[in-house]
């Protein structure tokens, strides 16, 4: 790919000199999974989210399922998710034996349509999950308010959303407990796989923490009092992330510069819609993870610059009320169109603080050329 839809070679030689370091420290320790590199990074970021408590995890998806069932959700629950998100939303509400309840999304953010959220809680209802994706937050105090009405959970997928905050309050911290990802290709990512759960709960703390090795208390081993998973986040994977934390803020101002030129190269196609970012009573500050847009004839868009060697990825394919897993759920085609309508038009473009002007151009020109042939 002469533009790949994400590349970090270049910060990676940037910040080896300071990775070095830590993985000689942790060599030497000999410590190399839940260790002391682990322990300074969940300071780190307890430090950098507000939160009480930052439970380092092996990754998002555990994440998820550990946050869920330390909050109690279990065999016969509710969750409402939106149907317009990854997957892992949605299967870690079934892995803890709980019934993911699926709620179509608002069109410009992507989030749960706050105004369909009342029709979707019944009797079994115990949390509802937002979904923070690509770019901004869902609309908390909607979802607060409701949740507070009908004494539910709010437990937030914030998976993508490092450095969000919505007046002051970062994703995560609004409901009752979240998650961070830092999948290589997240804001902060790792080298591998490796995600946080954040909380200001004592208890949700104290049971994720047990959860996390095998249902054990810490610093008591081989004595189970649940069973629990194996998921523990590797030193190496947390000294990348202290190096790359030093260095999220200024990626995230490369990002949104790249992001607004995209807007302003794009901004004369009326078959692209770029991304909007939503006003609110709230204070919230939007962070580009992924520059999404929707796209007419999406899918020959996408072979196009894929024959132009530049990376795409299509979010999502398929909505997760249709996928084949949950079609015993009873839902049909037709049922959200937000999601559906989402799911046929969007396509991520290329989005990370090593992409550089030229490229962005690159894309942008490869775009215009595709509308232009097609007339």
């Amino acid at each position: 790919m002469s533009v790949p839809f994400f590349s970090n070679a270049e910060s990676f030689k940037r910040q080896w000199p300071l990775l070095s370091g830590k993985l000689d420290e942790i060599i030497n320790q000999g410590l190399f999974t839940n260790g002391p590199v682990v322990k300074e990074l969940e300071e780190e970021l307890k430090v950098f989210t507000g939160a009480k408590h930052a439970i380092a995890v092996g990754n998002a998806t555990e994440a998820l399922m550990i946050m869920l069932k330390a909050a109690g959700i279990g065999p016969g629950d509710e969750v409402i998710v939106p149907s317009f998100t990854f997957f892992a939303s949605a299967s870690s509400i079934a892995h803890v034996g709980a019934v993911p309840v699926f709620c179509d999304i608002d069109p410009i953010t992507y989030s749960l349509k706050t105004d369909q959220l009342e029709s979707k809680i019944s009797a079994r209802t115990k949390a509802i999950m937002p979904v923070h994706l690509f770019t901004q937050m869902a609309d908390m105090q909607a979802i607060r308010q409701i949740a507070e009405k009908h004494q539910l959970l709010v437990l937030e997928d914030s998976a993508e959303a490092i450095s969000m905050f919505c007046d002051g309050v970062h994703a995560g911290l609004i409901g009752h407990a979240g998650v961070l990802s830092f999948f290589p290709t997240k804001t902060l990512g790792a080298i591998g796989d490796s995600g946080m759960i954040l909380t200001n709960d004592d208890k949700i703390a104290k049971h994720a923490r047990r959860l996390r090795i095998h249902g054990q208390d810490e610093g008591v081993s081989y004595i189970h009092h649940e069973v629990g998973y194996n998921s523990r986040m590797d030193d190496i994977q947390a000294a990348m992330l202290l190096v790359r934390l030093k260095y999220l803020q200024k990626e995230i101002a490369q990002r949104a510069y790249l992001a607004r030129l995209y807007d302003k190269l794009l901004a004369d196609l009326p078959e692209v819609q770029t991304p909007v970012i939503q006003k609110r009573e709230d204070t919230v500050n939007p962070v580009y993870y992924v520059y999404l847009i929707e796209a007419k004839h999406r899918d020959e868009l996408e072979a196009y610059l894929t024959g132009q060697g530049i990376g795409t990825e299509i979010y999502y394919p398929i909505p997760l009320h249709i996928q084949p897993c949950f079609l015993k759920l009873g839902y049909k085609k037709g049922s959200m169109p937000n999601a559906e309508s989402a799911c046929s038009r969007s396509i991520g473009l290329p989005l990370y603080p090593d992409l550089t002007e030229a490229d962005v151009q690159k894309v942008s020109d490869a775009i215009h050329a595709f509308y232009h042939r097609r007339g």
